[in-house]
């Protein structure tokens, strides 16, 4: 069972000695922070790894992992995980007429508005396969049914992520022992964000900031394949989360320590997670 850690934080301000006017501005803060949710929008083309994503992030299997056509959702699908909600969407790329079906569903929910008259969608996660050379059903879902519905501040309110770095040539290079990219995998890959940056940008005048990362898997009765640079997912993600939401995160992540601990070591991206959360 996840700990409630907006339980713990209230816990910990009524057991520390300190002024009762700040004791109640403290608690007034975390009122309003219990009343907040995220919600992120998950989406991709079909066999991306929306779910797969899902469920390393969290630690649960809140998601489905889809095994043919036919369990794929076909539905935005939505999961609620305390304060955090997320909207699962339909994998695109399974004929003409069932994308335009399922891009008017996601146009619909981009413009859906909370109670407070803001747009209810914080952040939209846009899945990609590294190991596919027709990424033209992802260029079609960013470039024109993800980007030009997303009302204003569209930079921050877009990250494309790019899945399945270990298969991204067929498997080749990828050092199993280690769980990360031999060199040449790694080039690669980079290549891969450079090229999917630019395009956009091209596209939409919009520039995004594109990543790469492995969300591993988990089949029935096999064992859990590590992620990688999951933890830099994560900080990405927080990073284009408003800071006075951040900590709800925090206490929905998957409490696995293997499942963060491999990535490309360009920055403590754990330690920036811990700064990220704390910045409210």
């Amino acid at each position: 069972m996840k700990q409630n850690l907006l339980k713990d934080i209230e816990n910990i301000i009524m057991g520390q000695k300190m002024d009762e006017k700040v004791r109640e501005k403290l608690l007034g803060n975390l009122l309003k922070l219990k009343k907040q949710k995220i919600n992120l929008m998950v989406t991709g083309a079909t066999g991306c790894g929306k779910s797969s994503t899902i469920n390393a992030l969290f630690g649960m299997e809140v998601a489905r992992i889809g095994t043919s056509a036919d369990t794929e959702t076909m539905e935005i699908e939505k999961y609620e995980l305390d304060n955090l909600v997320i909207w699962d969407t339909p994998g695109l790329g399974d004929g003409k007429e069932i994308d335009n079906k399922h891009s008017k569903k996601m146009i619909d929910k981009l413009y859906e508005k909370d109670e407070n008259g803001n747009l209810l969608i914080d952040l939209v996660l846009v899945i990609l396969d590294s190991g596919s050379r027709d990424l033209g059903t992802a260029y079609e879902l960013i470039n024109n049914v993800i980007i030009p519905n997303l009302g204003e501040n569209k930079k921050n309110r877009i990250l494309v992520a790019i899945n399945q770095a270990d298969v991204a040539m067929k498997g080749k290079y990828w050092n199993e022992q280690e769980n990360r990219p031999e060199s040449i995998l790694k080039e690669f890959l980079n290549n891969k964000v450079i090229s999917v940056k630019r395009r956009i940008k091209e596209a939409t005048g919009i520039e995004v900031k594109p990543i790469y990362y492995s969300a591993g898997y988990k089949e029935e009765g096999e064992l859990q394949q590590k992620p990688y640079n999951l933890s830099k997912l994560l900080y990405y993600i927080l990073q284009y989360t408003p800071e006075e939401k951040r900590v709800i995160y925090a206490q929905n992540l998957n409490k696995e320590e293997v499942m963060w601990k491999d990535s490309d070591d360009l920055k403590d991206y754990r330690k920036g997670i811990l700064e990220s959360v704390l910045e409210v």
